[in-house]
């Protein structure tokens, strides 16, 4: 592995461990067994290493959304595994999500591509809602002004989740993902139809 892809690697460990305010690039360094000089060599600040796994996660989201806009009859476990996949990732992110105003305020590069991001994804939103209501999951006369804020109530839950968890349950990874993606998916249970929520409740409510 480059010295460039350890330093990421490393860095996204001990941020999500410690907190990114907690970490510099000394800590970094240190825990790699090479000089500052070394690290700088690639990464002259911490915010540089910040933009570079921000870009991570949008790429990672980027090809699981990808994979649901593919499927031509989108299913109720599509949409279910979708959720699941996206959790995981933010959870591998998650200093992220957890000290996201801050970052936001201090790397403008990446809250201006979180604007970015926020505006195109109400898009993709927006059409695979549509899809699912197309395949007959979704009922066909939900209004656009429900499915518009099921997208803002996506994000805010998607956004806030891991800071709610460690204020309030401190679940380990194994039970806080399938726990809050299952939050997530209440979110649709009164828009499916009826054949889908008999399946929602045998396969998803224990």
């Amino acid at each position: 592995m480059k010295t460039r892809d350890k330093i990421l690697q490393k860095a996204l460990q001990l941020f999500n461990e410690k907190g990114y305010n907690n970490i510099t690039t000394r800590h970094i360094a240190a825990e790699l067994n090479i000089s500052p000089g070394n690290l700088h060599y690639h990464f002259k600040h911490s915010e540089d290493i910040v933009k570079i796994l921000f870009s991570d996660l949008i790429l990672k989201m980027d090809e699981v959304l990808n994979g649901m806009k593919k499927e031509e009859n989108r299913t109720l476990e599509d949409l279910y595994q979708f959720t699941w996949s996206t959790y995981e990732i933010f959870y591998s992110f998650r200093f992220i999500f957890m000290n996201f105003v801050d970052i936001l305020k201090e790397i403008p590069e990446v809250e201006s591509q979180y604007e970015s991001v926020n505006f195109s994804r109400r898009e993709e939103f927006h059409m695979i809602f549509k899809g699912l209501q197309e395949g007959g999951v979704f009922k066909k006369n939900i209004p656009d002004f429900i499915l518009n804020s099921l997208t803002t109530q996506i994000f805010i839950i998607a956004d806030n989740w891991i800071t709610h968890n460690s204020l309030a349950y401190k679940l380990e990874k194994e039970e806080a993902i399938p726990f809050y993606a299952l939050i997530q998916m209440n979110l649709f249970y009164p828009l499916l139809n009826e054949e889908q929520q008999k399946l929602y409740e045998e396969k998803y409510i224990r």
